[in-house]
C-alpha cells in the first residue's frame, strides 16, 4: 500500500488527501490552491464510478472537512474529452 509519507504534497492539502486515502479513494491528483499553484483553492481529483464521489464527499463531510464543491469532469485533450474523473474542491482554511 502507498504511504501518504512517501507522496510530494502540498502541506495545505496533505491532510485531506490522507483522510481520502485511508478511506480508500483513489486519488490521482492534488494542490493546496492559492497564489502560484495550479488551483485557486484546495483541489483534489481522484478517479471512480459515479458512485464514488458522493462516497468521497460522505467522509468528507463526515470529518468536517469544508469542502466547497464536488464536479464530474472530461477534460479535452486533443480535441478528445478524456475522463471521467472527480474533483473535490475545499474551501481554503488559512491565506496559502
Amino acid at each position: 500500500m502507498l504511504d501518504i509519507e512517501d507522496l510530494s504534497l502540498d502541506d495545505g492539502i496533505k491532510n485531506e488527501v490522507k483522510l481520502l486515502m485511508e478511506n480508500g479513494v483513489e486519488t490521482f491528483e492534488s494542490c493546496q490552491g492559492g497564489k502560484d499553484h495550479c488551483y485557486p483553492a484546495p483541489t483534489i481529483r481522484f478517479h471512480g464510478s459515479r458512485a464514488e464521489g458522493f462516497r468521497a464527499l460522505a467522509v468528507a463531510l463526515q470529518n468536517e472537512l469544508k469542502v466547497a464543491e464536488l464536479k464530474r469532469i472530461w477534460v479535452i485533450n486533443d480535441g478528445e474529452p478524456t475522463g471521467a474523473w472527480w474533483e473535490i474542491t475545499f474551501t481554503p482554511t488559512k491565506q496559502v
